[in-house]
């Protein structure tokens, strides 16, 4: 691994290209989810299935880091990306304006723009993963993981809130005039932030293998098949990647129906229903936070450890969406703000443990695979998200089919969502059980990795 390590500035410039992504992200998979839903009235099937096409094209981040990595640059991808994220951001509020007027000449541009989109956040979001395991202090990697999540997630509230406020009173031209808007600062943001960052690196050449004899053979740039063969043949990288699929399908089922929950059962405006995203998003903040605040501060292993966040944060995001099941029985004294901050949080602890794992085991395994190894993790969450969001919004249709009322249909699917929350809990006991004899599969948590990283200031 060549070049300088990167400090904490230059951790957070590219905590910017997060940021970017992330305002743009949140006004395709929130907003214009519930306008299809509530203010088109379509079935919540058609962004389900917009929204679970752009996680599918992101089947494709194995081959972009595969690229990366042979190219041994990783700027290219990124700048690239973001700029497919934003046209196809733009064009997905223009077909969501056009299906108003003309619904099949609309979703024919919306498939277009959600594969658009797909594909530039699994390029951009695959190689900036990539530039910060390989350019940052090992000491540091986790907490530079966690960082840039937050900065992430401080995009899609800072976007909330003043799209929120700017879509009100609401018109689909309004919705094209803020996207527009949003996916230009993003980008020239982004621009900017990795302008200089990754320097002169050469090439990807030869680079003796971390597996040892068995895992050298001498090529440098073997085919996209044979890279990715190399690493589902290493034992940490397929059991992280099947981890990562079924904890992010519990934690992705939630994200496509709270937007419209809102509206149906709570009468919230477009305007509010995006600000409660926001708020859903600033208790994601939280949790994250007092993850690694908590494990810097108390400096025991076995309060910082992964497991116990991970399974805390599990429990915890199934006993809040068993809450919103009450919610919509209760109606409008229900602290329903409250409530997703609350949700919001609990998703949070679970979430920055991943975050670490992921940073920490990216270089982990056969050399100048980060790429592919990163991509394939992100491939597994992508799928997972996409089947959790369509599954979502299908079962949403189907209960209320059965019920003739979005009350008892969206209860049914928050308290399946909070079930399996509680399977991905046991299943994060279960991997800690069997890695406790051994070098842990899952890395430790941000805190920890912060308190080292800074010498526990």
């Amino acid at each position: 691994m060549t070049g300088a390590r990167l400090g904490w500035i230059g951790i957070l410039r590219l905590g910017l290209v997060q940021t970017a992504l992330g305002a743009i992200v949140v006004l395709t998979t929130s907003t214009m989810n519930r306008v299809m839903v509530v203010e088109l009235a379509l079935p919540a099937m058609l962004p389900g299935a917009l929204v679970a096409l752009h996680y599918a094209v992101q089947v494709l981040r194995p081959r972009f880091g595969y690229g990366s990595d042979v190219g041994g640059r990783r700027t290219p991808w990124i700048v690239g990306g973001m700029a497919a994220l934003a046209v196809g951001a733009l064009a997905a509020a223009l077909a969501t304006a056009w299906m108003e007027s003309d619904p099949v000449g609309g979703i024919a541009l919306a498939v277009a723009a959600f594969m658009l989109i797909g594909g530039g956040v699994g390029a951009a979001g695959t190689s900036l993963l990539v530039l910060l395991a390989m350019k940052v202090d090992p000491r540091r990697r986790a907490a530079a993981a966690t960082i840039v999540w937050l900065m992430m997630i401080a995009g899609f509230i800072l976007t909330a809130a003043l799209a929120g406020h700017f879509l009100d009173p609401f018109s689909t031209s309004r919705l094209v005039l803020v996207t527009a808007t949003v996916s230009g600062i993003a980008f020239l943001l982004a621009l900017l932030a990795v302008w200089g960052v990754e320097g002169e690196s050469p090439s990807a050449r030869p680079e003796p293998s971390r597996e040892g004899p068995s895992g050298a053979d001498g090529d440098s740039k073997p085919s996209f098949r044979e890279a990715l063969g190399q690493v589902l043949a290493e034992p940490k990288a397929r059991r992280f990647a099947v981890f990562v699929f079924v904890s992010m399908l519990a934690y992705s089922g939630q994200d496509l129906i709270l937007e419209p929950f809102a509206g149906l059962v709570f009468g919230l405006t477009p305007g509010e229903s995006t600000k409660l995203s926001g708020v859903h998003h600033a208790g994601l903040l939280a949790g994250m936070l007092l993850v690694a605040l908590a494990g810097s501060a108390v400096g025991g292993r076995r309060v910082g450890s992964l497991r116990y966040w991970t399974i805390g944060g599990c429990i915890g995001s199934a006993l809040f969406l068993f809450g919103l099941a009450c919610a919509g029985f209760v109606g409008p004294s229900w602290p329903l703000r409250p409530s997703v901050f609350a949700l919001g949080f609990a998703n949070g602890v679970f979430a920055v443990a991943a975050i670490g794992s992921m940073m920490g085991l990216a270089g982990s395994g056969r050399a100048s695979r980060e790429g592919v190894r990163m991509g394939l993790w992100g491939a597994a969450q992508a799928i997972a998200f996409g089947l959790g969001g369509f599954l979502g919004t299908a079962a949403v249709d189907l209960t209320r089919f059965l019920f003739a009322s979005p009350v008892p249909a969206y209860a049914t699917v928050f308290a399946a969502e909070a079930l399996l929350f509680i399977i991905a809990a046991r299943l994060a006991a279960g991997i800690a059980r069997s890695e406790q004899q051994h070098r842990p599969l899952l890395a430790p948590p941000a805190g920890e990795a912060y308190a080292a990283g800074t010498g526990g200031r």
